[in-house]
């Protein structure tokens, strides 16, 4: 059975005051739970300060995003080694934040995955379809061919390591979520591309839903079976929320 996998995104937001703040208050309530990994996704400037606080626990560090060269003039960006020796688990990539605004490509996206598992690190890939491609009905072509390109590079023991998280670009951010029968049926189409692909390699992968995920509709995905947790964003800023979330996804 796979151990479901819930992953605090913070985006941009939480200084180190404030991070220590959260898990300061939420680090008790994730203490101690079978049958859920938790992690947490802050801004660069407070990996530090988190990974510090978390050291012992259960709770692992992730960061949001990486290059995928290993060093060089690339003036802002952060490597997958020096996420690694900041202690880090994880690590965020495609999130249709970075592909909308920051042009990160499908290529891109194959490139870092690389790169995170080069550094020993396991990438949440995130893959999903926009508004139009969806009325267009090309939800299936467009999730799959995101997968196909990431996981290019990948042997099977490893892409059994990876994390895949489908967030439809739709929901996240805007409050309406995708339906628990919708977002199985999707996941259980990435799973079954990455089956034909890679064998039974594909049954070892988590793959979350992402998308507008609360307190309040986490049951609705938790309770399908191709639904291996979630990627939080907005709701996990507030440490109770993302708490709750986390006991509900527990198996």
């Amino acid at each position: 059975m796979r151990t479901p996998l819930v992953a605090a995104n913070w985006k941009m937001h939480k200084t180190r005051a404030e991070a220590t703040a959260f898990v300061e208050a939420a680090l008790p309530q994730l203490t101690g739970l079978d049958g859920v990994e938790v992690v947490v996704c802050p801004a660069f400037t407070a990996l530090e300060t988190v990974g510090r606080l978390l050291a012992g626990s259960a709770v692992r560090l992730g960061a949001q995003n990486l290059h995928w060269e290993r060093e060089g003039a690339f003036t802002g960006e952060v490597s997958a080694g020096m996420l690694a020796e900041l202690g880090c688990t994880y690590v965020i990539v495609g999130h249709s934040e970075r592909r909308r605004l920051f042009g990160d490509t499908d290529e891109r996206v194959r490139r870092k995955v690389r790169a995170a598992f080069d550094a020993g690190l396991v990438p949440i890939l995130c893959v999903g379809e926009t508004l139009e491609e969806r009325q267009a009905g090309q939800t299936e072509s467009r999730v799959a061919g995101q997968v196909a390109v990431a996981t290019a590079d990948l042997s099977a023991d490893e892409v059994a390591h990876l994390v895949v998280a489908y967030e439809p670009v739709w929901a996240i951010g805007t409050g309406q979520a995708a339906t628990g029968q919708e977002a199985n049926r999707v996941i259980g189409l990435i799973r079954q591309h990455l089956r034909h692909r890679f064998g039974p390699a594909a049954d070892a992968v988590r793959i979350q839903y992402g998308g507008s995920v609360t307190a309040r509709n986490a049951a609705e995905f938790f309770s399908q079976p191709e639904v291996d947790g979630a990627l939080v964003g907005g709701a996990s800023l507030n440490p109770h929320e993302f708490a709750a979330i986390t006991r509900t996804a527990r198996r």
